[in-house]
């Protein structure tokens, strides 16, 4: 799958990366970037779902945190 992201996948790793985006705990978590609801969803799902994007804090689910790169995340921008 990582070598068939697409610009904005890629685009909303950066925004993740950057400090720029909050996400849901949830088992199909939404995605803010610069406290705009992300408007391909089904994007921010697949990046979550394939393991590149994870909330920063655990918790319950529901709230928005800060949404952080994984190690695979990370490593797809290097």
């Amino acid at each position: 799958m990582y070598d068939e992201l697409n610009h904005r996948a890629r685009a909303l790793l950066r925004a993740i990366e950057a400090g720029r985006a909050e996400v849901t705990r949830s088992s199909e978590p939404d995605l803010k970037v610069d406290g705009l609801l992300c408007s391909d969803q089904v994007a921010a799902r697949e990046l979550a779902h394939a393991g590149l994007l994870r909330p920063a804090q655990p918790g319950p689910i529901g709230p928005w945190v800060r949404a952080e790169l994984t190690p695979a995340g990370r490593a797809i921008l290097a």
